[in-house]
Parts: structure tokens; C-alpha cells; sequence
């Protein structure tokens, strides 16, 4: 019998990214810098009960341009950093010409090397006399917020093109307000909508105020947005209750704010941090019920990250789609995963980007890809142990280590390609 062999050349599907796409990572000043000494969260380190206190954190304050060419060795070309309030105001009537100084070389060291900053100017802290004004749930909360952006964009305008005023205020209204997990550790239904009021109202203040001092400066106009937390909601078992809570949450946590901004028209992109699933299974018709309870049998079978978030690229897909009845572009500011050897890392972010590219086919216009987060930093209230960072730190010695997983990214982020 005669057999016939042939060489086969198994040719793997390609996936190519817009040639203007934005590769990155992203990180926050008080997780990272260290010594945040005149805000909130410093105060509350030092007075309560906490797994760690940030501390020096990844003294990334000192160490920035260090880490900065390390991102640029990864091929990325943005960063995503916030400018921490307290430092630029540490006093209701004193603002640091100091510190602005500071993140203007911050911003100015990225611009050397490549990297397009987009600049967070409120990322979970506040300065600790705010908070004790009332923070949040004070009425004038936005205006002392507006004073403090007026400080800051105008400096750095000519060297800042995309801003995000405000991260995940839904995460930080629930975490403060709802679970009480984060100072002021306040739980109550009325004080957190006021608190999320007072953010949005915020926000649409600040986008007016930025696009005036660009358009007084006779500068091309910025890109303002916030970054909105988004999680995909899933029933785990097909009951009306279910399908209500689920109905309920979307709404609520994941457009609501959205479409009260665009509404507004204070959103030039749509900010987008998505990191996992809720599998929802409720346990009676009351709105505690509808709005927080998830299933407590396991009966989910995905992979999950040292923190136990559920794994599900698919949440992201489904979210695009539903983003694009906006007609806005959408920024991927975070998405990540905390894992402690470094196994999961690279098919998490892998998985992703074939969501994310499956989304752009469909029409979604999609700009970026941020990973979160670029080193290992302090995790609130979960403080050192998830390993978030394409870079390890050590944090005795403060040394930077490439992950494997950073350096499979970098090739996506040079070629623009994914095999």
C-alpha cells in the first residue's frame, strides 16, 4: 500500500489592531508613590485596623523614570497615572507650585520616551481636609474639586491631551458607602447617593473647565472622560428574581452614570475597567436581595484570579457591544488580573484582546488596551499580596522584575499584532 505524506503548513489565524491603537499599563499615585502623607487613606491606615499600610508603597515617586523605561522596553507608547490631590493641595487654602512641579517632570519624562500620558486627577483619595469637610457627601463637594483641576490642568495643558477626572466613582461610592470597606467607612443608602451625585456633578463640571482652559490657551481640544468600572452581570439560574436583579444592576451600576454624562454631554470617550463577572442568584424579593446578592453554591466553573474574581473575557465582548449605541470611542483604561506566579497572566490578557478585537469587527470603536496594572502595588484594602504588575517589586529592596507575561504583551504592543 502506498502512502502519500504531505507537509502541512498550519498557518495560525492572526489578529491586527488598528495601526493608532494605544498600548499600556496604568497605575495610581497612592498605590504606587508612597508617603502619601495628607490624605484620607494615609490617615486611615495609621488609625484603623489594616491588613498593611501603604508606606513607601513602590516609591515610585523617586523611581518614575526607571519605571518609565521599563514600559518603554516593553514597547508600550501611553501610561495611565493619576495626580494625587492631596499632594498638590494639602491644605484647603495652599496648593504645592512644589508638587506641580513634580508630575510636570512626571509627564515630561513620559513625553521623552514615547509614551502618550493619560492623566487620572482623582483616583479613590482625597486630601484629609476635604474629608473632614464632609468629602463626597459635602454639597460643595464639586467646587472644591474644580479648584483643584483649575491648578492643575492649566500647567500642564500643552503637554496633556486625555483626561480622566474621576476612576470608578461606582466603586468608590459602593466601597465607601455601601460596604463600608474604604473610609469614611459610612454605610448608608442616602449618603452614597449623594456622594455619586456629587461625583457626576463633578465631572461634568470639570469636563466645561478643562475644554475652557484649552480653548482660552487656543490649544486643540482635549479628550475628557472618567474611567467607568463595568461588571458582567449573569444569572445563574433562569428565575424572573434573577432576571430582575440583573435587569436592576446593569442599570444601575453600569449605565446609569453613563448615560446621565453623556446625557450631559460631558464624555469625549467612554472610559471602560472591566475585570470580571458577578453569577447572581437571589435569595428573596427584597431590593438588598435584588441588588447585592450573588450565588453562594459555586456553581460557577470559571477560572478564577488570587482574589477569586471570576475570569470572563466574554463580559467584555458584551459590554462593547452594548457601549456602541453611544457612538463614542471607547478606551480600555483597565483590565487585569492579580496572580501570584505569574500562570495566568498572559492567557488572561491573550483572551482579552480576542474579545476586544472580536468587538472592533462588530463596529465598536475601540482606542486602547491598559493593562492593569504596570508594577505591583498596594491593593486598598487588600494591601501588598495580589501581584497585579507586568513588573514584580520587591518590596524590601524595591527591585523591578519583568514578568514573562510583560514580555509576550510587548510583542503584541510592538507589532500590533496578536497570533
Amino acid at each position: 500500500m502506498l502512502g502519500f505524506f504531505f507537509n502541512r503548513v498550519i498557518i495560525l489565524p492572526m489578529v491586527v489592531f488598528p495601526k493608532d491603537f494605544f498600548w499600556g499599563a496604568a497605575t495610581s499615585a497612592h498605590q504606587v508613590e508612597g508617603n502619601n502623607l495628607n490624605s484620607d487613606w494615609w490617615d486611615w491606615e495609621k488609625s484603623r485596623e489594616v491588613k498593611e499600610p501603604s508606606g513607601e508603597a513602590c516609591r515610585h515617586y523617586q523611581l518614575y523614570k526607571e519605571d518609565f523605561d521599563l514600559a518603554r522596553q516593553l514597547n508600550h507608547n501611553c501610561h495611565r497615572l493619576s495626580i494625587e490631590w492631596s499632594r498638590i493641595q494639602p491644605e484647603e487654602n495652599k496648593f504645592s507650585s512644589l508638587e506641580l512641579n513634580h508630575y510636570k517632570e512626571v509627564i515630561l519624562a513620559l513625553r521623552a520616551r514615547g509614551l502618550e500620558p493619560m492623566i487620572t486627577l482623582h483616583h479613590f483619595t482625597n486630601p484629609l481636609w476635604f474629608a473632614r469637610l464632609g468629602g463626597w457627601k459635602n454639597r460643595k463637594a464639586a467646587d472644591y474639586f474644580l479648584r483643584y483641576v483649575e491648578k492643575v490642568v492649566e500647567p500642564l495643558a500643552e503637554m496633556v491631551t486625555y483626561w480622566i477626572t474621576i476612576n470608578e466613582p461606582m466603586v468608590y461610592t459602593y466601597q465607601s458607602f455601601i460596604t463600608g470597606v474604604w473610609p469614611p467607612q459610612d454605610k448608608s443608602l442616602f449618603k452614597a447617593k449623594k456622594a455619586i451625585d456629587n461625583l457626576a456633578a463633578a465631572h461634568i463640571k470639570a469636563y466645561g473647565l478643562i475644554h475652557s482652559i484649552y480653548k482660552k490657551s487656543r490649544l486643540p481640544s482635549p479628550s475628557v472622560s472618567i474611567a467607568h468600572n463595568m461588571i458582567a452581570f449573569v444569572s445563574c439560574k433562569a428565575s424572573m428574581r434573577n432576571k430582575l436583579a440583573v435587569y436592576l444592576r446593569k442599570k444601575l451600576f453600569n449605565f446609569r452614570l453613563i448615560e446621565k454624562l453623556a446625557g450631559a454631554k460631558s464624555l469625549d470617550f467612554i472610559g471602560l475597567n472591566y475585570y470580571t463577572r458577578h453569577l447572581i442568584d437571589t435569595q428573596s424579593w427584597s431590593l438588598r436581595s435584588l441588588l447585592f446578592d450573588n450565588c453562594p453554591n459555586n456553581h460557577d466553573i470559571l477560572s478564577k484570579n488570587s482574589l477569586g474574581w471570576e475570569i470572563y473575557p466574554q463580559g467584555l465582548y458584551d459590554l462593547l457591544l452594548a457601549l456602541k449605541k453611544y457612538g463614542l470611542c471607547v478606551f480600555i483604561l483597565e483590565n487585569g488580573i492579580c496572580d501570584l506566579g505569574d500562570n495566568q497572566k498572559w492567557e488572561f490578557i491573550k483572551a482579552h484582546l480576542e474579545k476586544i478585537h472580536a468587538a472592533i469587527e462588530k463596529g465598536v470603536r475601540v482606542r486602547s488596551y491598559i493593562y492593569w496594572s504596570l508594577l505591583d502595588n498596594f491593593e486598598w484594602a487588600d494591601g501588598f499580596t495580589p501581584r497585579f504588575g507586568l513588573i514584580g517589586v520587591d518590596y524590601h529592596t524595591y527591585k523591578r522584575t519583568v514578568r514573562e507575561s510583560a514580555k509576550k504583551f510587548s510583542e503584541v504592543c510592538k507589532t500590533g499584532k496578536l497570533y
